[in-house]
């Protein structure tokens, strides 16, 4: 590499410099695999540079596999790797269609280009200068503030944050009663696994969160579907379950419900309380989305000032997934008992990850963040249910805030099988029986309206239909296939 070449990138630092100039001349052909590279004096004296920083750049290039170091032999150019054979290249979907295929599409990239059955927000509606911001921020503080060990409870000053956020929403929160956890997610396997033994019955909604359900049965719960209708769950079937199994606890999400963007209405809320307290199960509301509900909107947890209610929320949801970062609040007892199994569980505070969200909480851009994400997926969705109505298919309810949109193909068209076929054209769906308690075949999908303005998305949907537009199934066959929601839209339309 000649000095003319190293000086051709001067906003890099000189190891940088130095390593790109290197990988160039390996990845163009110029130093093939075996070749000796310069020593590092010879590197030193004909590029005028220290040979600390000749040492440095080598490392690197060891490091990412670009060198190999021989000992008393000098560094040479690494032998190319054998690219993985074409099974190994294919789609991770081609498998059955269930909870782990539907996670491992939203991961893949290389083979899934639009995935409208994400539940992740795509990166140009996350706030990407506020993040670069928040880490510059983060990376001036001195190193020994930045490896002290983690309060057990979590960031103390991100918990302060939570706290405010929880009384906008009519949630009066003490510090006692918080505790950060490693997402949502993670909030809800500590709550499954503190609550739950092998055999209870546990409430859940159908249909609900798919990842709930696995972390469910990992504790050995047994899981009772309750219906979701558009304004809650549907409460004779609840009050029914409620007698028959005596249940441990009940997990819902009060606001935009994943997967069918529905909300509790008060009254609902209300009767839902009493029962709980009538019957003596916890309530564990999951509030994730709670950053996009409208103002006063109804909770649990507001009702019940987190007597009964353990309620959950995260900020992964809105900031970003590479931040997982959650909390519960809840009884002080309880959360004293949980913080004690958080640890106890490797549940450790992530420190870096909740220091990262409070800078970003802070800087002062977050609620203006929130309210054009607000503003723009409430034209989204409109916009998505015009564009799946046109296609064909039928929307369960319009909300007019949130993420998601439930929509049911056309009675003969099974969304499983869709969403199989749709792979092979680089499009994920979520097909609706990942979301029932009890998986089971479906026409219904979840769509991600942030995710749900390409073409091909409705191109795709519009052949599909039409490819199975004189096939027809007994109305009876499919009141069995759909189970209760089923009916229940049906009736509501």
């Amino acid at each position: 590499m000649t000095k003319q070449r190293l000086d051709n990138h001067e906003e890099l630092s000189l190891v940088d410099r130095i390593v790109s100039g290197i990988k160039q001349e390996i990845e163009s052909g110029r130093l093939r695999p075996g070749t000796r590279v310069p020593s590092i004096r010879r590197f030193a004296n004909k590029q005028e540079v220290s040979r600390f920083t000749v040492i440095e750049a080598y490392d690197r290039l060891v490091a990412q596999g670009l060198l190999v170091s021989r000992r008393g032999a000098g560094f040479y150019v690494a032998a190319r790797p054998t690219g993985p054979a074409d099974e190994e290249r294919g789609c991770p979907l081609n498998r059955t269609v269930d909870t782990v295929w539907l996670i491992r599409g939203h991961l893949a990239s290389e083979c899934l280009e639009i995935k409208p059955g994400s539940g992740y927000l795509p990166e140009d509606r996350l706030d990407q200068e506020g993040f670069r911001r928040s880490l510059r921020a983060l990376a001036r503080e001195s190193a020994p503030e930045l490896s002290q060990s983690a309060d057990p409870k979590g960031y103390s000053p991100l918990c302060e944050q939570v706290r405010r956020a929880l009384a906008e929403r009519g949630i009066a929160a003490h510090p006692k009663q918080l505790l950060l956890t490693q997402g949502g997610t993670g909030a809800l396997q500590l709550i499954a696994r503190y609550l739950i033994a092998p055999g209870d019955p546990v409430l859940v909604e159908d249909p609900g969160y798919y990842l709930l359900f696995s972390e469910l049965r990992l504790s050995g719960a047994h899981l009772i579907g309750v219906p979701r209708r558009a304004d809650g769950p549907d409460l004779d079937v609840l009050e029914s379950l409620v007698q028959q199994y005596r249940p441990r606890a009940f997990f819902l999400q009060s606001l935009l419900h994943n997967p069918t963007g529905t909300s509790l209405s008060p009254a609902i809320a209300y009767r839902i309380l009493q029962l709980a307290e009538r019957h003596n199960f916890y309530l564990v509301e999951n509030d994730v989305y709670a950053a996009l509900a409208p103002e006063g909107a109804p909770r649990l947890a507001a009702l019940d000032q987190l007597n009964r209610v353990i309620y959950v929320g995260s900020f992964s949801k809105i900031l970003s997934p590479a931040l997982p970062v959650g909390y519960i609040a809840c009884h002080p007892d309880l959360a004293d008992a949980l913080t004690d199994l958080k640890m106890l569980s490797g549940y450790t505070s992530a420190s870096l990850s909740e220091r990262l969200v409070y800078e970003l909480l802070v800087q002062g851009r977050y609620r203006k963040h929130v309210d054009r994400l607000r503003d723009r997926l409430r034209k989204a969705l409109g916009d998505t249910a015009a564009r799946l109505s046109a296609a064909g298919l039928a929307v369960f309810h319009e909300p007019q805030d949130g993420l998601f949109l439930w929509a049911r193909l056309p009675q003969s068209l099974d969304a499983a099988a869709l969403a199989r076929q749709a792979v092979s054209e680089g499009l994920m769906f979520a097909p609706g029986n990942v979301f029932y308690p009890h998986p089971k075949p479906s026409s219904w999908l979840r769509f991600n309206v942030a995710r749900s303005d390409h073409p091909r998305i409705y191109h795709f949907l519009e052949r599909a239909l039409q490819q199975t537009a004189h096939a027809t199934v007994p109305q009876e066959e499919l009141i069995a296939l759909d189970g209760p929601l089923e009916g229940i839209a049906r009736r509501s339309a």
